[in-house]
């Protein structure tokens, strides 16, 4: 069920809170898809934690953003950031307020310092141990995790505008526990889908 009109409210840190009634039409819908899918598909909105993955991975997700909400916005022109009455945001405001006000100053502030100390690494360092080697990495992994949370609020806000299904929650019984045969440290081989 698509909504007609909807309340939206993004919470920014240190700036405060962007939104107000949305009444999408079919073009900010399906742009709101397209981000949505982004979004739901990349780091930029599952938790990272401390022994997984690289805050360099981090940001590059947040980098391709930018690519991809300036694809979405000149693919549907001006119909996804129509002029609205003060109160009242669209896909095209949404998205790049919350680009510029959200994750450009993360990027701006975390790249140069990550790179000046990646270039500093010793040889046989790999990539991995040396950024956690790093005095700075928890604090970028805060403003990382920070940053997160604001595009969690987009993404939700995206995909209630879509009609889309949660894709970000697992549904409960969705990763159920497939029984094992006994004796087997193996996890069972996957089924094809069942066509009776």
């Amino acid at each position: 069920m698509r909504p007609k009109r909807l309340n939206v409210k993004i919470t920014i840190p240190f700036l405060g809170e962007i939104g107000g009634e949305w009444e999408p039409d079919d073009a900010e819908r399906k742009a709101a898809w397209e981000l949505y899918v982004e979004l739901v598909t990349r780091i930029s909105v599952a938790p990272l934690r401390e022994d997984e993955g690289s805050a360099r991975e981090g940001l590059a997700s947040m980098y391709v953003l930018f690519a991809t909400v300036r694809d979405i916005l000149k693919r549907y022109g001006p119909d996804v950031a129509p002029p609205g009455a003060r109160n009242e945001v669209s896909f095209g405001t949404l998205a790049v307020t919350v680009l510029n006000r959200a994750v450009r100053p993360v990027l701006s502030k975390w790249h140069p310092r990550l790179m000046a100390w990646e270039s500093s690494a010793p040889a046989g360092r790999s990539a991995v141990e040396h950024e956690r080697a790093w005095n700075e990495i928890g604090a970028l992994r805060a403003d990382l995790d920070s940053l997160r949370l604001v595009l969690l609020e987009l993404a939700q806000a995206l995909g209630n505008v879509a009609g889309a299904a949660d894709l970000i929650a697992t549904p409960e019984g969705v990763l159920a526990q497939a029984p094992q045969a006994s004796g087997s440290s193996r996890p069972p081989a996957p089924r094809g889908p069942d066509v009776s």
